[in-house]
């Protein structure tokens, strides 16, 4: 939980308290690191823009829909990636992978989206489908619908920061 909500509050960050907002474009496992306390580094802003800048060209990471059919970057672009990250974290699959765990929602296999490592001893069940859920509200098709990174860190207070996740799949930090 600690990795995922700093996360959560690194984007938040970003796009609402700098003085320029700012879209990651890369968001995903590789670019989040942890130190040893287990707190999120958000890294890696190659493919960052400024919001008042027009892109061009390719961005990188979990991208959204909205990008690849029109091009348009909202900070709606980086939801959607924080979305995939969740999954990714959750599930230990490659980033293919938004229709099976719709699929196993619907047939409420739970156990089956959940990563070997996570089950057991970081597994709380509650806490997991909490995170899943808010990762489909994320990753929506249509950006309106999904909520901005404030919303999602307001979401997220009520699991707390306790440890959750403890991922191979996130960098670490010394």
């Amino acid at each position: 939980k600690r990795i995922v909500m700093g996360a959560a509050r690194g984007l938040a960050y970003l796009h609402d308290e700098c003085e320029r907002k700012i879209i990651h474009c890369d968001v995903k496992a590789a670019n989040i690191y942890m130190n040893e306390g287990f707190d999120a580094i958000i890294c890696k802003f190659a493919f960052a823009v400024h919001m008042d800048h027009i892109v061009r060209g390719t961005i990188g990471g979990n991208i959204a829909p909205e990008y690849r059919s029109k091009g348009t970057l909202p900070e709606k672009t980086d939801v959607y990636g924080y979305g995939m990250f969740l999954l990714e974290l959750i599930t230990e699959q490659n980033l293919m992978l938004l229709d099976w765990v719709k699929t196993n929602l619907k047939e409420k296999k739970w156990e089956r989206m959940v990563d070997s490592d996570i089950r057991g001893y970081y597994y709380i069940g509650e806490e997991v489908k909490h995170l899943i859920q808010i990762a489909l509200l994320c990753t929506q098709d249509n950006p309106e619908r999904r909520p901005d990174m404030p919303e999602i860190v307001r979401i997220m207070l009520p699991l707390g920061d306790g440890l959750l996740i403890s991922s191979s799949k996130v960098g670490r930090v010394t």
